[in-house]
């Protein structure tokens, strides 16, 4: 274990995470073009795909990180039976869910039910499939709908922000399941389909388009909203919520509905629509 892996462990995530929310919202203009311009040398940001593609034309550092793609810049996947990548990154893991659990990293995983916070909303997914996608700093930092879905309820899930980076997704036991993080229930055509927003170490907020900001406040108990009979519908690649910094995705699908596309695998690059599975006939 690498020792800034291990220093995580005793780090105040919280108070880390709201001091780097201040600084993300701050609209100092030498502060927040220092941050931009960090970021995109240290992480070679592709800031020719943005809506905006001018650095200097942002007011704040998280309107950057949080900054819509240019109308051609990506596509979903022109086949109708391609469920869709989420998001920008690289696939952590995915594969199928054996007797209940999710593979995090050689020798971890972690449970669907630990996950959400539910085991009986864990219970469909039972042999079906997930897939983990890593979002760095240099990505794009909305989260897209894989499928077309109506929206159940959202379940606020308390816990720590370990970072969601390689090294801490190796060591970390359970690192997913112990992130606070924002579950997301749909109902689609094929049944149950969950989407699940994990934050991590300087993770300023989660947002949805449905209700806004989401993450923080940050939780001491497991909260959930019903959106029943508010018929929130989503139409597959539309915009569902964004990240205020590097963060983790995951898809879970039920068993029977459809198969994993071919060549993923841990640290396979990722684009928002590309094709993350083939719904089944």
């Amino acid at each position: 274990m690498s020792l800034a892996t291990a220093l995580t462990w005793a780090l105040p995530h919280r108070l880390l995470s709201a001091a780097a929310r201040r600084l993300a919202y701050s609209d100092n203009p030498r502060l927040s073009r220092w941050l931009i311009d960090t970021v995109v040398r240290r992480f070679q940001v592709d800031l020719a795909e943005a809506a905006q593609p001018d650095p200097a034309a942002y007011p704040t550092f998280n309107a950057f990180f949080t900054r819509a793609l240019g109308p051609d810049a990506r596509e979903a996947d022109p086949d109708a039976t391609a469920i869709l990548m989420p998001a920008d990154g690289r696939i952590s893991q995915c594969g199928p869910i054996r007797e209940g659990r999710i593979f995090q990293a050689k020798g971890r995983s972690f449970s669907a039910a630990e996950l959400l916070a539910d085991a009986t909303a864990a219970a469909p997914y039972d042999d079906g499939l997930f897939a983990t996608v890593y979002l760095s700093p240099r990505d794009y930092h909305r989260v897209h709908m894989p499928w077309n879905g109506r929206l159940l309820r959202t379940v606020h899930v308390p816990g720590r922000l370990f970072s969601v980076g390689p090294a801490a997704v190796a060591h970390v036991p359970r690192l997913f399941a112990r992130n606070e993080r924002l579950v997301c229930h749909f109902a689609t055509d094929f049944g149950p389909m969950a989407v699940v927003m994990v934050g991590a170490l300087l993770v300023s907020g989660v947002e949805t388009v449905w209700s806004g900001e989401e993450i923080p406040a940050y939780g001491d108990r497991v909260s959930s909203k019903d959106y029943v009979a508010a018929t929130v519908e989503l139409a597959r690649f539309e915009e569902m919520a964004r990240f205020n910094y590097g963060s983790t995705v995951i898809v879970l699908l039920p068993p029977g509905v459809a198969e994993l596309a071919a060549g993923l695998g841990p640290e396979t690059p990722v684009r928002l629509g590309q094709r993350l599975a083939t719904r089944l006939p």
